[in-house]
């Protein structure tokens, strides 16, 4: 059953086109996505998954379960940079700064691995909540704030100030396009309940697979050119780090949440891919403003290079076997 689901998941359209893009960009192919329309299919990606979400949400009732998930999920993105931190400070040679910016990477969340899992678990014959569209949009900006304080603490011998346009960097945090583009998305699904998104649904429903296609094949581009530019810059502390970080997230997420909270094998296996995956898209704008020392090569090539490519291929169908054995 394990290995069934595995190559399931690894053989679905959304991963053969990441795998071909990365192929391709490692093979220096000429191949590539105009910017300007991969922004739009990322915009129109966080719409599709907001305005379910908050559908869904419009015929969940609140409940303690859900209160739970969320004060977890808060928690767990303001502490994991902490431990991502001590494991780059300790097992790899990364400055301070490049790891406190690093670490920040990893309390955060990858919406389109968010995405790539919802399938995954609808592949696989379960289901997941609504409302954790909105825990994935909450989990993206705590771990900034632990980031910057890791970071202050380093420079606070040398008597620096991290992020001088500190309200430059709190309205990149709050008011991130991918974080306004989610959550106005979720209420706005929550506001038009079920009769509202059938107005809508041709546009955001049926092509949604298909854009998720296209928008993974860039996705694939862009990390298979960060690791062929940026590996020379990593030892063997810090590359090993984009593997098993997620892993041991995902692990401890998934034991809080699945024997503490009790979450059934779909809504489990959400929660460890939000622990398990690396934000490159609103922690790299932050930090690009906040610690402009910290090099781009190496946060970036961590995240979008070694650890969304792992998760994509192997950790998502790892994900769902583990949530099996806890909450099958």
């Amino acid at each position: 059953m394990g290995l069934e689901l595995a190559l399931s998941t690894l053989l679905s359209p959304i991963v053969l086109f990441f795998v071909l893009g990365l192929f391709a960009a490692l093979m220096r192919s000429q191949m590539s996505v105009p910017q300007d329309f991969a922004k739009g299919l990322a915009i129109y990606l966080m719409m599709a998954i907001g305005l379910k979400g908050g559908v869904a949400m419009s015929k969940t009732p609140v409940t303690s379960e859900m209160i739970g998930v969320f004060i977890f999920a808060t928690a767990l993105s303001f502490a994991l940079p902490f431990f991502a931190y001590l494991c780059l400070r300790k097992f790899s040679k990364l400055s301070r700064v490049d790891a406190a910016a690093t670490a920040g990477h990893y309390g955060s969340i990858s919406i389109v691995t968010f995405v790539a899992a919802t399938q995954a678990v609808i592949f696989s014959g379960y289901t997941s909540a609504g409302y954790l569209v909105a825990v994935a949009a909450i989990m993206e900006t705590p771990a900034i704030i632990s980031a910057l304080y890791l970071a202050q603490r380093g420079f606070k011998k040398e008597g620096k100030v991290v992020g001088s346009e500190r309200g430059e960097v709190a309205r990149e945090v709050l008011l991130n396009a991918s974080v306004v583009v989610l959550v106005g998305a979720l209420l706005i699904g929550l506001i038009v309940g079920e009769d509202g998104m059938k107005t809508v649904e041709p546009f955001f429903v049926t092509p949604f697979q298909g854009v998720l296609c296209l928008f993974l094949l860039d996705m694939g581009l862009s990390a298979g050119r960060g690791l062929r530019q940026g590996w020379r810059e990593l030892d063997f502390g810090s590359l090993s780090f984009g593997i098993y970080m997620p892993v041991l997230a995902a692990v401890f997420t998934g034991i809080v949440c699945g024997y503490g909270m009790g979450l059934n094998v779909g809504d489990l296996t959400i929660m460890m891919v939000l622990g398990a995956s690396a934000s490159y898209i609103a922690v790299p704008a932050a930090m690009r403003l906040a610690l402009p020392k910290a090099q781009p090569s190496i946060y970036l090539t961590l995240s979008l290079g070694v650890t969304f490519p792992f998760n994509l291929t192997v950790g998502i169908p790892l994900y769902i076997f583990i949530a099996q054995m806890i909450a099958g």
